[in-house]
């Protein structure tokens, strides 16, 4: 089924999270939340969605689809996915196989598989496994504050919320202990340290100071995050679970990743590293190495429905990420919102929500 149109759109939305603006750093720099929607048409009249990574990046990934991406699918055959993939990443490989175009080639893998599911009359979830959940459970991902009451605050509201799983992007230890004390000691804590150290001595105190506060791993510990030598190296000694995965370029880059074993979780990325091809691909060398997997999934459109969809078919029941910020405007409204901990995997066909554009 032959490919005709692709179109780009991207929404954005106002936000609040949950601090004063003199709470700004980390990820708190963002003024507004960007979602890059691509549509893919085939000649059928059917189409799909898809998102590239981007945030307040995205005109970058857009105008990859737009310019490069786009024009090289049309008259390429629709229902081909992987063919279509492996096509644009040898096509465009000189451009990088990391960053814009490579978000942009996985926006269109997403739009694909929406339609696939759509021309099967199946929801998208049917089609990649046998897990059928009604609903994924969630966890709430969390901004980097930087103050300990506000850090409190947040995550007193997330389990007020109904979650029972919390990420923090907080590397001061205050934070983190007033993260601990104003949560439930049954609910795990995640620690995303944002590859903040250099030296694999200084990811490893971090860990050791951690211990004892149910945390059930500490992710992308070191820089640059391709260290996979140096992340191993953290793993050996730090006694608790290490993460990592949303900062490489594809499964070439987990699979080295995974033969280094530095990682107890791998964290592909629908937007970023392929697709829900890639992600197959990913969980497939994860599995046979007794690794899980658990998406990497800060957005709010049709990335995080595809995600959802993956989580219902796998084997092992593991969380969805959740951006804990509120969004104005969300692309899909409130059916994507977490309800007491969990959100409904839609049955429609496809990705089985269309965006509210």
């Amino acid at each position: 089924m032959k490919i005709i149109r692709i179109e780009t759109r991207m929404l954005r939305s106002a936000f609040t999270y949950g601090a004063g603006s003199a709470g700004f750093g980390g990820n708190l720099r963002l003024r507004e939340i960007e979602t890059l929607l691509v549509r893919v048409e085939t000649e059928d009249g059917l189409h799909g969605w898809g998102e590239g990574f981007g945030f307040s990046l995205g005109e970058t990934t857009k105008d990859a689809v737009d310019r490069l991406i786009g024009p090289a699918c049309i008259g390429l055959d629709g229902s081909d996915i992987a063919g279509v993939q492996r096509l644009l990443l040898r096509r465009f490989h000189n451009f990088g196989r990391h960053g814009p175009v490579r978000y942009g080639i996985s926006a269109i893998d997403v739009a694909l598989w929406d339609l696939a599911g759509k021309r099967a009359g199946k929801p998208l979830h049917a089609l990649l496994g046998n897990g059928g959940r009604a609903r994924v459970p969630a966890y709430a991902s969390l901004l980097r504050y930087g103050e300990p009451t506000v850090v409190a605050a947040n995550v007193a509201e997330a389990i007020r919320l109904g979650y029972r799983q919390i990420k923090l992007h907080e590397v001061d230890l205050a934070c983190i202990r007033a993260a601990r004390a104003a949560a439930p000691p049954e609910v795990p804590l995640m620690l995303d340290i944002n590859c903040t150290w250099e030296r694999v001595e200084e990811a490893v105190g971090f860990c050791r100071a951690v211990e004892g506060m149910n945390i059930r791993w500490v992710e992308e510990p070191v820089w640059p995050p391709e260290d996979f030598a140096a992340m191993g190296a953290v793993r050996a000694a730090a006694g608790c679970g290490i993460a990592a995965g949303e900062n490489l370029g594809g499964p070439e880059d987990f699979a080295r990743l995974i033969a280094a074993r530095a990682v107890d979780f791998v964290q592909p990325s629908v937007t970023k590293h392929g697709g829900l091809t890639a992600m197959v691909e990913v969980a497939a060398m994860a599995r046979a190495a007794g690794i899980a997997v658990v998406p990497h999934s800060p957005y709010f459109g049709p990335g995080l429905l595809a995600t959802l969809h993956w989580l219902a078919a796998a084997d092992h029941e593991e969380p969805l990420e959740i951006y804990f910020a509120e969004l104005a405007t969300p692309p899909f409204g409130a059916a994507l919102a977490a309800q007491e901990g969990f959100v409904t995997v839609p049955d429609g066909p496809g990705l089985g929500l269309e965006p509210d554009i």
